[in-house]
């Protein structure tokens, strides 16, 4: 079951390593506007690859717009590592071996294997728009693989919101 976060709420604190080198530690990683938190499914899935090919190749504007834009999986190293090189992606970090406690921490949904392709236990996906102060601005989550929002309408609509300073919704207590 997941647990959905609210909007103004403080995200999990996430630190997972990235392929070619490093880590990516929300609490220290820096944006000017907002963090964009991609979680795939992994190597496996043919929409993810689409996804953070199209997320790639619009990555260098979301940068220059103040947001950063990090991919995250369950994926082991050697899948990640697939994923970048096979998949084309040039830009976009690719972090990987995010647990099944965080990826539900953050509401993911959990998937079982239904295939030999398929690692035994997955997250279905979810984007998150988190401010530099850790706290969520909106949230994407999915329970399968389709229907994902197009990139470029997410980039129009977070500039927008950072240029008229407009508040995350959701946060009514009725």
């Amino acid at each position: 079951m997941s647990n959905l976060l609210n909007p103004k709420s403080q995200v999990p604190e996430i630190s997972l390593p990235l392929v070619g080198g490093g880590e990516f530690t929300l609490s220290e990683a820096q944006a000017d506007n907002f963090h964009i938190l991609v979680f795939y499914r992994g190597v496996h899935c043919p929409k993810c690859q689409e996804q953070l090919k199209e997320i790639d190749a619009e990555y260098n504007d979301m940068a220059v717009d103040g947001f950063n834009v990090v991919a995250i999986s369950m994926d082991s190293e050697e899948r990640a590592e697939k994923a970048k090189k096979e998949w084309g992606v040039k830009n976009l970090p690719i972090a990987y071996d995010l647990d099944i406690t965080s990826a539900k921490e953050f509401g993911l949904f959990i998937s079982d294997a239904i295939s030999d392709s398929e690692p035994d236990h997955f997250s279905e996906p979810g984007i998150f728009v988190v401010r530099p102060d850790g706290t969520l601005y909106a949230q994407y989550i999915q329970t399968s693989p389709f229907g994902r929002i197009p990139t470029k309408q997410l980039h129009n609509g977070l500039k927008f919101v950072v240029e008229n300073d407009y508040p995350e919704r959701g946060t009514s207590t009725v």
